[in-house]
């Protein structure tokens, strides 16, 4: 069973499995705890009705503290494994685990927006929420895929296949801040078949005027309103 007090001395595992190093774990926590508790008041239950017994009565929890809490859902976003798996890993039942995560995702979800790091999801507001961050205008653009179960229809697993990962996928544009790194937009999401480009030209992302922009070649022939965009080009390898 995976545990936090065990996993915060080892940073490359936390890191694999959590996406976190311990002193980001340990800053995200205390906005988690509090969002935590304003959706599940302790005085009451998790169905929303008054407790009968006082607080800390009862069985301990399948997720005993706040910290293992964090780490479950940290893990599930991670890795996004299969439930059964997240059950293992964690000592729960299938259906516990599904439970918890419908649970703690609101509330990782109100920590993030708290502390201001989630990425703009809205195209129109990203030139404007970009401004208001006072961030350097260097961006860089790509696609990023994320592997699905097989969909039963034949359709849906024709329009989810991607060839590129030779797998079914899920696809996501995301634009990051070259100077910190950051994400600062993510896309919705689109089934894996689907190009980078055309996703790119389907969300009309509006961009600062002075941004640069770094691309791929996924991303041929995007030119969106902005001071410069820049593709590398491929080397031609040398011949014998």
């Amino acid at each position: 069973m995976l545990q936090y007090s065990e996993l915060k001395r080892n940073r490359r595992k936390l890191l694999a499995l959590a996406g976190l190093t311990a002193q980001e774990f340990e800053l995200l926590l205390p906005a988690f705890a509090q969002a935590y508790e304003r959706r599940y008041p302790p005085d009451q239950t998790l169905a929303g009705k008054a407790r009968k017994r006082k607080v800390g009565g009862g069985r301990v929890g399948s997720l005993p503290g706040i910290e293992q809490k964090l780490l479950f859902i940290l893990v599930y976003q991670k890795t996004y494994p299969l439930q059964t798996v997240q059950a293992e890993l964690f000592d729960l039942s299938q259906s516990r685990a599904n439970g918890w995560i419908h649970y703690l995702l609101p509330a990782l979800l109100e920590a993030l927006d708290e502390l201001g790091v989630l990425p703009e999801r809205d195209p129109q507001q990203f030139a404007q929420s970009a401004k208001q961050a006072g961030q350097t205008p260097e961006l860089i653009i790509d696609g990023t895929e994320r592997r699905r179960q097989r969909p039963k229809n034949p359709e849906k697993q024709a329009l989810h296949y991607s060839g590129k990962k030779k797998a079914h996928s899920d696809k996501n544009v995301v634009i990051v801040n070259a100077k910190s790194k950051r994400v600062d937009y993510l896309s919705q999401t689109y089934a894996g078949k689907i190009h980078d480009k055309k996703i790119a030209d389907s969300e009309g992302i509006h961009y600062a005027p002075a941004s640069t922009l770094h691309k791929d070649t996924g991303f041929q022939g995007y030119e969106p309103p902005v001071r410069q965009t820049y593709q590398p080009k491929k080397s031609r390898a040398a011949k014998n």
